[in-house]
């Protein structure tokens, strides 16, 4: 019997079996292969060693390298789960050295040219080459049917350009032989705003794209007072003598992702012809309809995600990872991680079940220096990124297991005991780091 096995059952915990499908999971996706396919992880402990090595080599001295590669591999052991890209990547440079341990990154603001869409283009390319996922904005783009003064013809749209950035993403080749993901958001005041909710009715169109809407303050204002929505677009400086930025009928001023090219204020804000109205609470019911009958576009309530932002003074985020759980600024990046709750409950089902909260709080302070170091070994494939996650060493820790783990506890999931035993100290820690963030806000 192994150690960690004798140490694991010392503290009444219950080790479970790795299931079929779970192992076949980890030797497809997640496993180190040579270029030949043959295994160089003869386990998932080796896994695990071969994660913290890495992640241990970032360190300043051999003699912390030493110490934290035990501490890593432990809270490996223990429930610390890094996300797919570290668990595939860390430690493998001598087998894909051109893969990153990044999740999750968003492009940088598409500018409205041929050469900024192109350019953005490149960049992603090369992001999902290496692995990473990547979101994107598209109503930095013009609507269908203006005017592009440089080509003296009329564009295509937003819709039209994002196709050139599915069939991208179905070429490229992902690190690991992963299909490549990506999310486009768009403004709920751009033109287009119709065009881009119904995208995805059209069979086999934009399925390399998860939909997202950004949602503000105003629209949903808007939708309870049963008021018309203004659909706007900046004006650019070529545009000028074409329009009265005088006349409120015509002309909005507001902020937007860039200023470069367009008619801006001394504050800031940015000059956006009207292009029409729509009653707010018809395209309400066009967003909740289409999310009802094909699962998209979700939203997201911008506005909110910039004013919860820790870092709201340093960047304005306008979209998100791929699968949405993650906003980003423009070239932002984060490496994930989870921990497994169910690893904690000490003689589940019996009399005595119970949570260990000070192996929990330990693991969840160690995984948060493995992730910290993830940052050193990013791989990430474009100097705007690297720059951006070293200024700002984001990571983001979440959970999984916790049905089972209140299961195991001998509660039903959703009832008051269930939500009690979260009102541990380290859950009030938690609410009070939640309260005095609002007050530092407000």
């Amino acid at each position: 019997m192994s150690t960690v096995r004798v140490e694991a059952l010392s503290r009444g915990a219950v080790e479970i079996p790795l299931q079929p499908a779970s192992y076949d999971i980890w030797d497809k996706k997640y496993r180190l292969k040579s270029k030949k396919g043959e295994p160089v992880d003869a386990s998932i402990d080796h896994t695990y060693q071969r994660i913290a090595r890495a992640l241990a080599e970032s360190e300043a001295t051999p003699e912390k390298q030493k110490y934290w590669y035990e501490r890593f591999v432990w809270a490996l052991r223990r429930g610390a789960i890094p996300a797919g890209r570290v668990t595939s990547n860390a430690g493998a440079l001598e087998h894909k050295p051109a893969t990153s341990t990044i999740n999750c990154t968003v492009s940088g603001t598409i500018e409205d040219s041929m050469d900024g869409i192109l350019e953005k283009v490149h960049e992603a390319g090369l992001t999902l080459k290496a692995g990473c996922g990547i979101g994107y904005e598209f109503s930095t783009l013009r609507p269908r049917g203006a005017y592009v003064a440089g080509a003296g013809a009329y564009t295509s749209g937003p819709m039209s350009f994002m196709d050139i950035y599915d069939k991208m993403c179905f070429t490229v080749s992902s690190a690991g032989g992963r299909r490549g993901a990506q999310m486009g958001t768009f403004e709920i005041a751009h033109p287009d705003v119709k065009d881009f909710i119904r995208a995805k009715r059209e069979d086999g169109r934009l399925r390399q794209f998860n939909l997202s809407l950004l949602i503000t303050d105003g629209f949903m204002q808007a939708v309870e007072d049963d008021s018309d929505w203004p659909l706007v677009f900046p004006v650019n400086i070529k545009e000028k003598d074409d329009i009265d930025l005088a006349d409120s009928e015509k002309v909005v001023w507001r902020e937007w992702p860039t200023a470069k090219n367009y008619v801006t204020r001394d504050d800031g804000l940015v000059a956006c012809k009207m292009y029409g109205h729509i009653r707010a609470k018809h395209l309400w019911d066009m967003i909740m309809t289409s999310t009802y009958d094909y699962a998209e576009p979700g939203f997201i309530l911008i506005d909110r995600v910039n004013q919860m932002n820790n870092n709201w003074w340093c960047e304005n985020i306008r979209a998100t990872n791929p699968c949405g759980e993650q906003p980003l600024p423009p070239y932002g990046s984060c490496l994930l991680g989870s921990v497994n709750l169910t690893t904690f409950v000490r003689d589940p089902f019996g009399p005595k079940a119970r949570f260990d909260w000070d192996e929990y709080k330990e693991v969840v302070r160690v995984f948060t220096r493995m992730l910290d170091n993830v940052v050193e070994i990013n791989g990430l494939p474009l100097p705007q990124q690297r720059d951006e996650i070293m200024r700002k060493r984001r990571h983001g820790m979440g959970f999984l297991g916790l049905g089972s783990t209140i299961t195991m506890l001998k509660m039903k999931y959703g009832s008051p005991e269930s939500h009690a035993i979260w009102r541990s100290p380290a859950g009030k820690l938690r609410r009070r780091w939640r309260k005095k963030r609002v007050r530092l806000r407000s």
